[in-house]
């Protein structure tokens, strides 16, 4: 299986490394022609208003937005997540969103950079412990369609999302050693494959979405028990 990183800004390294101790092959994504052959994408987290810019001007969006709508599998962590989500609720006026998952996501919905914490979450479909996370400046998710799974919630907000075989994620799991997520994608992915190509498929209409709000902030740890260098990667 050949899975592609975007790695135009943000933490692509990590998940490259993550992928390889799975066993799959990792292809750094950058230009067009790195997305021809894949079997499916992950998008890191970093900023997602320089990373929607990059993707214009590298040709980039075009060709990914007609991979994704034709049923590529993808995973999206904190930014990745934003730009794969149908709405972005307070990019700028220019901004594109793939609208791969049927989420309307709010950018830094948790706070600043200052704010960032860790929280240990109950995840559908993972087995054993739960899974650490680490929340950067994350987005929120703020209102999901009626085929979005909840997989994991930070006091009754969605911070774990899957529609079909795109999985996204409102932290960083590729900030530790826990591979259980992306084995959870590969999974889905493997699933997709056993059932053969497929060309694009209109998609159906969107149903009325149901609108969730955060409440009040999770517990967290404070800035200094986080990496400094995973805080230098993702931003």
């Amino acid at each position: 299986m050949k899975v592609g990183v975007l790695a135009l800004q943000g933490a692509s390294a990590r998940h490259a490394a993550m992928l390889s101790r799975l066993g799959v092959e990792p292809v750094a994504c950058r230009l067009p022609p790195d997305i021809d052959d894949l079997d499916a994408l992950v998008l890191p987290g970093g900023e997602s208003t320089t990373m929607s810019m990059l993707l214009e001007s590298s040709g980039l969006f075009g060709p990914l937005a007609e991979r994704l709508a034709a049923g590529m599998p993808a995973f999206g962590t904190c930014a990745g997540m934003i730009l794969l989500g149908r709405e972005i609720l307070d990019g700028r006026d220019d901004q594109r969103c793939f609208d791969a998952i049927d989420i309307a996501v709010r950018r830094n919905a948790f706070g600043r950079q200052v704010d960032s914490f860790e929280s240990d979450l109950d995840v559908a479909g993972v087995d054993g412990d739960p899974v650490h996370a680490v929340f950067i400046r994350a987005p929120v998710v703020e209102a999901v369609g009626s085929d979005v799974e909840v997989l994991a919630a930070v006091d009754g907000g969605p911070v774990l999302c899957r529609q079909g075989h795109v999985l996204v994620a409102a932290f960083h799991p590729e900030l530790g050693d826990d591979l259980r997520l992306h084995e959870l994608f590969l999974r889905g992915c493997a699933d997709r494959r056993s059932l053969g190509p497929s060309g694009p498929a209109p998609k159906a209409p969107r149903a009325e979405n149901k609108v969730v709000v955060s409440a009040a902030q999770p517990p967290r740890t404070s800035r200094r028990d986080l990496s400094a260098q995973a805080f230098d990667e993702v931003v």
